[in-house]
């Protein structure tokens, strides 16, 4: 069994080996690297095709296991107040250093760059009851084919309360889903074995379009923006989750570190989404709360999203010669942080809602958007990987506010001395969990605690 995991381990240093190789390609023949972005779009696009089944699952298992509907209701709850709150602190960090840096100083906006902007501002900027209204799906099935998360995850928490309240009768149904969920992972796990080819697809095909010199007038923004993302998370998570859950942030990032890898290669933390639910119920966190906690965050809890649209705006209305005063700083980027719910893992959607954002509030700096076009993925990665980091950690915190976490197992995994079975992404040799006795006369039959994983 060892040898087969270790395996696994070759797969990530051939992702290592491709995006070097790929850096080389897209300096040396532009051109021919250009061509090969359909390798990292269809790797991205594999991945997303597993991202609906496997939230389905993983939320109807976690859901219809709980003992009681309103514990599910206060892990939702407290993980959106959690978000709520990190999502402004990250506004504000964003600010601070952009008022601090002032990025765009000096730049001066080219016709070329006037049409990019124009570009990625038409159709972008969906207004709050067009988003409300876009989770409910056409059909139940429609949220699987047309692979919108906050669609998936409406339904299957309506499924997830359906088999609570069917208490005994709806336990053959959530095994079923368990052994779903089991082929799911495994068809994941074979996917995985392509991301090499991905990623060399991906890094060619950006470097090939930006080169270098596109990136050295810009480099203030870039560079300000990944030490601001490292400080926020480093410092500003890495506190809070040391105060509140006594973990060490490295030691979780260390364990994350082929997810990292993995959106650093393809600059979408949605890619990640799958081995993130599984790594977190490996951890010691309830899959009722893994299960709400990481499908919501990947809509609500854009950290990384925020600071950049704090500081791209900032970086384009001082390039365009008109500074944002902070009251229109303020109303602005509230605005932005609304409108790009369920962004976090779609590669370029942060451009578009800066871009839309800018249209709504004020319109003459829209064309400065083209300014960052050529840096926007490079900026993506940070982005990424921060709304990734942030995702992880708010899992952590919510499982210990909830006491939904073993903190004995959490030790043990992050110490290493606990593997995470790379072969499934799930642990095929936990026990199954066993239908619990009626504890009390207002709790239905066969309903039970989430077994820790």
């Amino acid at each position: 069994m060892a040898a087969r995991r270790d395996r696994t381990h070759y797969l990530y240093l051939a992702v290592i080996a491709a995006v070097v190789l790929g850096i080389a390609v897209g300096f040396a023949a532009p051109g021919v690297a250009v061509e090969l972005k359909p390798l990292g779009t269809g790797f991205v696009n594999l991945i997303k095709m597993m991202i609906s089944p496997i939230i389905f699952c993983t939320i109807v298992l976690g859901v219809g296991s709980v003992r009681k509907a309103a514990k599910v209701g206060a892990v939702g709850g407290l993980a959106l107040g959690y978000f709520m709150v990190m999502s402004t602190v990250a506004l504000a960090i964003g600010l601070l250093v952009g008022n601090l840096l002032e990025p765009g100083a000096g730049l001066h906006l080219t016709d070329a760059a006037r049409q990019a902007g124009e570009k990625q501002a038409s159709g972008a900027g969906e207004g709050t009851v067009d988003f409300l209204l876009g989770v409910i799906p056409k059909t139940m099935v429609s949220a699987f084919t047309e692979g919108e998360v906050l669609q998936t995850l409406l339904v299957a928490l309506l499924a997830g309360f359906a088999l609570q309240a069917m208490g005994r009768t709806g336990e053959p149904v959530l095994r079923g889903i368990g052994h779903i969920q089991r082929l799911v992972f495994r068809i994941l796990a074979m996917i995985m074995w392509v991301a090499p080819v991905g990623a060399f697809g991906a890094i060619a095909a950006v470097v090939g379009e930006t080169g270098l010199d596109a990136l050295k007038s810009l480099a203030v923004i870039m560079i300000g923006f990944y030490i601001t993302c490292a400080l926020f998370v480093f410092v500003v998570l890495g506190a809070l989750l040391r105060v509140v859950a006594g973990v060490n942030i490295l030691a979780l990032l260390k364990y994350l570190g082929r997810e990292f890898l993995l959106i650093l290669s393809t600059s979408s933390s949605e890619s990640a989404l799958p081995r993130l639910i599984a790594k977190m119920e490996h951890l010691g966190v309830s899959k009722p709360v893994v299960g709400i906690t990481v499908p919501t965050g990947y809509s609500f809890n854009l950290d990384g999203t925020a600071i950049y649209l704090t500081m791209a705006s900032l970086f384009v209305a001082e390039a365009m010669g008109n500074p944002l005063s902070v009251g229109e700083q303020i109303s602005l980027l509230v605005f932005m942080i609304i409108a790009s719910k369920g962004a976090a893992g779609v590669t370029g959607a942060g451009l578009a809602t800066l871009a839309g954002g800018l249209q709504s509030h004020r319109p003459e700096l829209v064309d400065g958007v083209g300014l960052i076009v050529g840096i926007d993925r490079f900026m993506s990665e940070a982005r990424a990987l921060t709304n990734f980091a942030g995702n992880a950690v708010a899992t952590v915190l919510v499982g210990t506010w909830t006491k939904e976490i073993d903190r004995g197992r959490v030790a043990e995994v992050l110490a290493g001395r606990v593997p995470f079975d790379e072969r499934t992404l799930v642990d095929d040799h936990a026990p199954a969990p066993q239908p619990a006795a009626p504890e009390a006369e207002d709790e239905a039959p066969g309903q039970r605690e989430p077994a820790k994983v």
